[in-house]
């Protein structure tokens, strides 16, 4: 077959027919051919990255969308462009547009540099260079190949891409060729599944052995891949080399996703999908759009102002007469009155969200926290619900080998002497080498032979994916690779000099903490990769070499994982298989290991069972020709390949039964105890076993409830219904643990009532919980209104930390996929007492005073306005020109209004110390129609006293009614805010200070507004004063009375 030169490209199409062919084929997924060496006729998505939400076109007509879409921006941009209307017309344009367009100001400026930053990240990772092997001219018949860098956004599918160490992988690839002696490269995915652990890639057997990257070119090669798909952990296709007849099946451990990163070495991989077709970009689903409870209230609040607004208006054109053009008179009492509703409510509120994630992330004790959602803080105070992953979040996920079961046996930490005396004893064939000692003699380990001891823990010591890894202070010629890169190691167990630092890399804590242990008791993993083991006997100082015929690895539908390999000197061939005792039970015929597993999880132990067959020459043989066949099928090659495997665990041979622990997390009791004080209801969903689970769930003390209750396994709609009415039945506060299959089939069926029933328990347990079980349980306490906050480490608790109202990423063991998802990253469980206690109660406390002051200050304005045109025959005239408007809602009050945020009721200790105060908050008291009708009374009471005072004292002097009652006015709304503040701050008495300076100032040059000759009389200033006592001092009174009274249920937390 002819090869088209890489370095002849397809001509670019027109720019009308790419806009069609994106149009009508943008999300139309093809599986492909690919003949290495050439490129496909095919057009294919470019390898562009964009994640910007506007370009130059689009920018201003979205931006404008968004915000005119709420409710309170439309009123005020109606308001606005009636002022262009001369009969309507109330005053100057800008007492409208001002502060209208001040608000679309700073919201267009912060939503620009927003897109720009997102721009350049773009333009950074589109213009990193990348080295594709191209074909140079050729020359009497040969064909030479070079290298040429070329930007990530152009390349296309069909390329051949080389990678070094560190880079990242601009587009889905397979894995053709690699450097490294071992034949295999590590890649770093923690950008995208959240796993830190580096992940083993194997290249295409057939293209791996030429002899250099150049020889990718002379091969025959046609390779077919699948359709794109969203699953990043499975993939289909085939390399088939036409001019050997040689075929190979591809599967994960071939490809190399956008978004990882080479680890080690040198790979050369064969581009296959770009832009939106990688897994990477389909896997980025948009998250929802998060809306808090005190937004929404506020909506609610607005929409009821407006309300307040048009009866207002048309009350006092009823009380005027329908004479004349009414219709323009109703028009302008809506314009006056429009201050009910201030636009700059929404602007001090999202000034307040920045200051209070600022706080947030300032704050020492709780050092490293980010708010990655600048929009829902307050949400951090009124939180209901949390529900909480285990592993790596209530735990550690630093896992510790504690058991070994052996069915006659059982070793912990207290007697692993005496495997590692055993394992000497079969290794050297010596005589026993234990103690005697009546205290040993009768104990249980025993019961053991060393040939069992052997088995279980060699099975233990190969049945893994795990590969050793250590950096190289001193290279020297034979341990130093091509690249220069990580070394594979000689031994983690004596061999590798003292100065070369040993790790294991393996995509499970778990598989790491197994390993290291066989290697304490003496088998130690001496050399790993693609084709061999090496495991070195310390006791015999000596190296066992085992060849790997196939490698299973684990999957969630399989909950298990298998080796086969083949002693080098004796030739036997032997499967060895670990796994979850649910998954192994049906193929074995022992059964002890339930009962041992039971056991062992009571104890918050993570449980595998381990067991081997051994196989012929003859029975591997038909095995390997049955499993090659289904792995090349392309269609059904899950179902052909479970097939294969079935027939080869038939008559396993159980071994032993292993338990490894899960640190707690620091503090984390503690942190459980106060937040249950504090009424938040805790959940907590994991994949474990129910029993695993139910242990960790009693040593956390994570219900409140008298006992446990187990919820019995139901398959069916009875089943469901036997359970729900025994639940319904039981106590309200007991602690409830289900299994994820058993909720699933009573959520289906009855989904309200059961819901209820959990609602009803202290505390709740799913276990064997998905991603999906996860987000659907957040999903439904969020639809019955209840403030849920979910928190995790790893991927897999991303769906449920987006869906749920405020997502808490932990940055642990599992990588930062959570914290990226996250509306707010800890580092540890134990932030989140003082996260929501302390700064989630401020924060909701504060702005519910903040939104409330503002109301107020509106409401009293447009009180005043009100009680002016009822006294002057229904005028609809302003009461102040637009200069003093803007001046009473920015200059004169906006900096002590605003210094509400740094308001403290009571000090962080205290908090802390009495969770219970917390409760107050989620119930939403501070923020709701009561206080609002409260605040409404305040604001006409004082409005009316301010205006009708001026009226009375000053009958004389009505000339001057501006003066007196915006004096009045200024005064009220300081003093206002000295009596609602708890503690002082400095700042807070800046702002009182230099806003009462500014007024003076104005006062005296200003005297286009102001008289300043009737200023400077006495007669002026004592009455104005003593209408400001009669409008505050009954609320001093009131307010006095009210914390006295409050006192009472503080006396035991106020210091």
């Amino acid at each position: 077959m002819e090869t088209t030169p890489l370095l002849t490209r397809p001509k670019k199409k027109s720019l009308w027919s790419r806009l069609q062919f994106w149009r009508f084929r943008r999300k139309k997924f093809n599986s492909r051919v690919i003949y290495l060496g050439q490129l496909p006729e095919e057009e294919f998505p470019p390898n562009y990255v964009c994640n910007q939400k506007y370009n130059i076109i689009t920018f201003l007509p979205l931006v404008l969308y968004e915000q005119f879409r709420f409710f309170l921006n439309m009123y005020f941009l109606v308001m606005a462009v009636s002022q262009f209307i001369p009969s309507i017309r109330i005053g100057y344009l800008y007492t409208y547009w001002g502060p209208l367009c001040f608000v679309l100001a700073v919201t267009l400026f912060r939503e620009a540099v927003d897109d720009f930053r997102r721009y350049r990240r773009d333009r950074e990772v589109n213009r990193q260079r990348y080295e594709r092997i191209v074909l140079d001219t050729p020359i009497e018949g040969y064909r030479p190949f070079v290298t040429e860098q070329v930007p990530a956004a152009e390349l296309r599918v069909g390329d051949i891409v080389m990678l070094h160490k560190g880079q990242r992988v601009p587009a889905d690839m397979i894995l053709l060729r690699t450097n490294e002696t071992m034949g295999t490269v590590f890649i770093r995915t923690d950008q995208l599944d959240g796993e830190i652990d580096w992940k083993l890639r194997i290249p295409i057997s057939s293209t791996q052995k030429l002899p250099t990257d150049a020889h990718l070119l002379d091969i025959n090669a046609q390779i077919f891949v699948e359709n794109p798909e969203k699953d990043i952990h499975s993939f289909i296709g085939t390399c088939t080399r036409l001019d050997e007849e040689e075929s190979d099946s591809l599967d994960i451990e071939n490809t190399l996703w956008s978004g990882s990163v080479v680890a080690s070495g040198q790979a050369t991989g064969l581009v296959i999908y770009t832009g939106y077709e990688t897994r990477s970009v389909m896997n980025n689903a948009t998250p929802r759009s998060k809306v808090g409870r005190l937004d929404l209230q506020v909506n609610n609040l607005t929409k009821l102002l407006f309300v307040a607004t048009m009866l207002i208006s048309m009350l006092l054109i009823v009380l005027k007469g329908f004479n004349g053009p009414w219709y323009g008179f109703l028009f302008r009492f809506v314009l006056l009155f429009s201050y009910i509703i201030p636009i700059s409510l929404r602007v001090n509120l999202e000034m307040g969200k920045a200051f209070y994630s600022w706080t947030i992330q300032r704050d020492k004790k709780i050092e490293g926290t980010v708010m990655r959602s600048t929009t829902i803080p307050e949400e951090l105070g009124r939180i209901k619900y949390l529900l909480a992953d285990k592993t790596g979040t209530l735990t550690k996920n630093e896992m510790v080998f504690q058991k070994l079961h052996l069915g006659n046996a059982l070793f912990d930490e207290s007697n692993f002497y005496e495997v590692e005396a055993l394992l000497t004893q079969y290794v050297t064939n010596d005589a026993p080498s234990l103690p005697t000692s009546p205290t040993t003699s009768t104990s249980e380990g025993l019961g053991a032979s060393p040939r069992q001891v052997w088995q279980a823990v060699l099975a233990i010591a190969l049945c893994h994916n795990v590969t050793p890894v250590y950096d190289v202070v001193e290279h020297t010629d034979e341990t130093q690779s091509d690249m220069g890169s990580s070394v594979m190691s000689e031994s983690c167990g004596g061999a590798v000099p003292q100065q070369q630092l040993c790790d294991y890399q393996a995509s499970s804590p778990d598989e790491v903490a197994l390993v290291k242990w066989t290697d304490m008791m003496g088998i130690s993993l001496y050399r790993r990769d693609l084709h061999n083991i090496s495991l070195k006997l310390r006791a015999a100082n000596e190296i066992k070499q085992y060849s790997i015929k196939q490698i299973f690895p684990f999957t969630s539908e399989s909950k298990m994982m298998g080796i086969i390999v083949q002693e080098e000197n004796s030739g036997e061939i032997t499967y060895y298989v670990k796994g979850a005792d649910v998954a192994l039970s049906p193929l074995l015929d022992c059964r002890w290991h339930s009962a041992e597993c039971t056991k062992l999880a009571a104890d918050g132990l993570r449980t595998l069972v381990m067991a081997k067959k051994t196989l012929t020459e003859q029975q591997y043989l038909e095995f390997e020709t049955e499993y090659k066949e289904a792995r090349l099928c392309v269609t059904n090659r899950s179902e052909r390949t479970a097939e294969a495997l079935s027939k080869l665990q038939r008559g396993l041979t159980l071994l032993a039964v292993t338990g490894v622990e899960d640190k707690l997390a620091d503090d984390v009791p503690r942190t459980l105890g106060m937040l249950r004080t504090a009424g938040i209801k805790i959940w907590m969903l994991t994949g474990d076993k129910l029993e695993t689970a139910l242990c960790i769930a009693r040593s956390l003390q994570l219900g409140g409830g008298a006992q446990w209750r187990v919820a019995a396994e139901c398959t069916s709609r009875r089943d469901a219904l036997r359970l729900l009415q025994t639940l319904s039945a039981a106590d309200n506060d007991m602690d409830l643990i289900i299994e994820g299959e058993t909720l699933e089939v009573c959520l289906q069926h009855y989904e309200e009532e059961f819901v209820e029933v959990l609602c009803g328990c202290s505390g709740v347990v799913v276990a064997r919980c998905s991603p999906t079980q996860k987000a659907r349980v957040a999903r439904l306490l969020r639809a019955r209104d209840h403030v849920v906050a979910a928190v995790g480490d790893g991927g897999n608790d991303v769906a449920m930390i987006q869906e749920a109202d405020i997502g808490v990423g932990i940055e642990g063991a599992e990588g930062r996929a959570a914290s990226l998802a996250g509306d707010v990253s800890v580092r540890q469980f134990s932030r989140l007492a003082r996260l929501l206690l302390v700064h989630g109660r401020r924060a909701a406390m504060r702005s519910a005073a903040l939104c409330l002051f503002i109301v107020h200050r509106g409401l009293i304005v447009s009180t005043m306005q009100a009680v002016f045109s009822v006294v002057f025959y229904f005028s609809s005239v302003s009461l102040y020109p637009g200069f003093l408007m803007v001046g009473y809602g920015t200059v004169f009050t906006m900096l002590p209004v605003f210094s509400l945020v740094l308001d403290k009721d009571i000090p962080s200790s205290t908090a802390l110390r009495y969770p219970q105060l917390y409760k107050q908050l989620s119930k939403g008291r501070q923020l709701s129609y009561k206080t609002f009708y409260i605040w409404t009374g305040i604001s006409i009471y004082q409005g009316g006293v301010i205006m009708y005072g001026a009226l009375v004292l000053f009958e004389d002097q009505l000339i001057h009614i501006v003066e007196i009652s915006y004096t009045a006015l200024i005064l009220t709304e300081l003093i206002m805010v000295a009596l609602t503040v708890s503690t002082w701050h400095w700042l807070m008495i800046g702002a009182e200070l230099v806003s009462l300076l500014m007024y003076i100032a104005t006062l005296l040059i200003f005297t286009t507004y102001f008289d300043a000759d009737f200023i400077r009389h006495w007669d002026f200033w004592w009455k104005v004063i003593v209408i400001t006592l009669v409008s505050c001092l009954p609320l001093y009174i009131v307010k006095h009375m009210h914390r006295k009274w409050s006192a009472r249920q503080y006396k035991n937390i106020r210091k």
